[in-house]
């Protein structure tokens, strides 16, 4: 029997834990949060002059946890048996965690005001097992949530505790940009070193980013015009956070302002943010992806 087993058969010997009871009572200004965060629109929640069998409001039965929460800044109980098999086998090596099944069983309806209370007890753990994320555990839990000495609801909640897999290297991945009928000409055009600007066939008019319609006109008929690569910073932001494949922090995108009237967002790039300044002179230069992907960048001029 390996330690993991051992300590799973003292836990489950416990039996259930101690109940706990919630911070606060059922209360429809959390009944309130929840329905709106959900988008459950059902009046039995929240208006108590709606005609229901209840008799009044009610809670959303899968609210069940919410009422016995530990809260921001709350700790596991010592006899909370999934807070002990985390811990064994945390120190086992099996850092990760997923959570893989949870059924919940509700007995009846919670009312406003109720005092809920939850116990656990641990139901099994199993494994080693070899998965897709790695080797781990299988650990079940059963909690049971009370009103007074009445169970109202049960759930079974299941975790995988892993083991990950050695990352293996990996190339520097790239963004790449989603193309569609309306963008294919522009990204056309920078594989072949064009910056290339929509312009509208009906009155003329260029547009950027690319659209299916002119927004002066209405026209749907495209065209493009080869721009010239030249403008000036408009705006620009630098980005410190959070990483971007293939980008090393931090790096400065900029708005720019074409001779053509347009505005057209990009990486600068070969400049230290400190020295990007609004009305920087600017041209475009194109960033060698693959064979068919190349990104517009500015460079200064």
């Amino acid at each position: 029997m390996t330690d993991i087993e051992q300590a799973a058969r003292e836990v489950t010997a416990r039996g259930e834990s101690a109940r706990r009871r919630g911070r606060d009572p059922v209360n429809l200004p959390m009944i309130h949060n929840w329905v709106e965060a959900i988008g459950d629109r059902n009046p039995v929640y929240t208006d108590a002059s709606f005609p229901s069998v209840h008799g009044g409001i009610v809670a959303p039965p899968a609210m069940a946890q919410v009422w016995t929460m530990y809260g921001l800044h709350g700790t596991r109980p010592s006899d909370d048996p999934l807070g002990a098999m985390v811990g064994v086998l945390d120190d086992a090596g099996y850092t990760s965690v997923v959570a893989t099944d949870c059924d919940q069983t509700y007995h009846r309806y919670l009312r406003p005001g109720e005092t809920v209370e939850v116990a656990s007890r641990l139901e099994s753990v199993i494994g080693p097992k070899r998965t897709a994320l790695g080797e781990g555990w299988f650990v079940t839990t059963r909690s049971t949530w009370y009103v007074g000495d009445e169970p109202v609801v049960e759930m079974s909640f299941r975790v995988l505790k892993f083991r990950p897999k050695p990352a293996a290297p990996a190339a520097t991945p790239t963004i790449r940009p989603q193309v569609g009928r309306d963008t294919a000409f522009f990204w056309a055009g920078t594989a072949l070193g064009e910056l290339r600007i929509q312009r509208c066939g009906t009155c003329g008019r260029l547009r950027h980013p690319p659209g299916p319609m002119c927004p002066g006109c209405g026209g749907t008929e495209q065209e493009y015009v080869v721009a010239s690569g030249l403008g000036e910073v408009y705006s620009f932001v630098v980005h410190h956070h959070p990483p971007v494949p293939g980008r090393t922090l931090p790096f400065v995108v900029a708005l720019v302002e074409l001779e053509e009237g347009v505005r057209m967002l990009a990486e600068l790039v070969d400049l230290s943010p400190e020295a990007v300044r609004v009305g920087l002179p600017v041209v475009v230069g194109f960033h060698r992806v693959d064979d068919e992907l190349a990104m517009p960048v500015w460079r200064v001029r």
